[in-house]
């Protein structure tokens, strides 16, 4: 077969699936409630894409659009949004990244990677900024055996 051949063919990539999104989403929340939070979680799929959005009844209305983001965020630059936010900071090369639809650089979004291999991210706001990187993280720790 030549490289023009294979060019056009079939690609294969790895999805996250809608249970196993529920499961990271659910975790992160369970995460920041037993820490004393009532925060909004969103998961997105590998193409940024919303799959799951949990708002706590406790929580602000804006927390799920920023859950969103960072959500978001840690998917598009497949790194967690506290390295992209101490990676923006106060670098003029890098500040147009900020001005990016749906881009937040706030600690709180993870990706979701099978190996090195991105195939979401989750993002958790409503508390404070440590604590919702934590419950992120939680929540794909929850899973990892599952991302294998």
């Amino acid at each position: 077969m030549s490289v023009h051949a294979r060019a056009q063919g079939v690609v294969m990539q790895r999805n996250l699936s809608l249970p196993l999104a529920k499961a990271i989403a659910e975790a992160t929340l369970a995460e920041c409630k037993a820490k004393g939070f009532n925060t909004s979680v969103a998961v997105v799929d590998r193409s940024g894409q919303m799959m799951v959005l949990l708002r706590d009844e406790n929580a602000t209305p804006q927390t799920a659009e920023m859950a969103r983001r960072k959500a978001y965020t840690a998917r598009m630059y497949r790194i967690p949004t506290v390295d992209f936010q101490k990676r923006t900071a106060g670098d003029p090369a890098r500040a147009g990244q900020l001005e990016l639809t749906d881009i937040l650089a706030l600690s709180g979004g993870i990706p979701i990677q099978v190996g090195t291999d991105t195939i979401g991210g989750v993002g958790s706001a409503g508390s404070n900024l440590e604590t919702d990187d934590a419950c992120s993280r939680a929540g794909v720790g929850k899973v990892a055996d599952l991302l294998k």
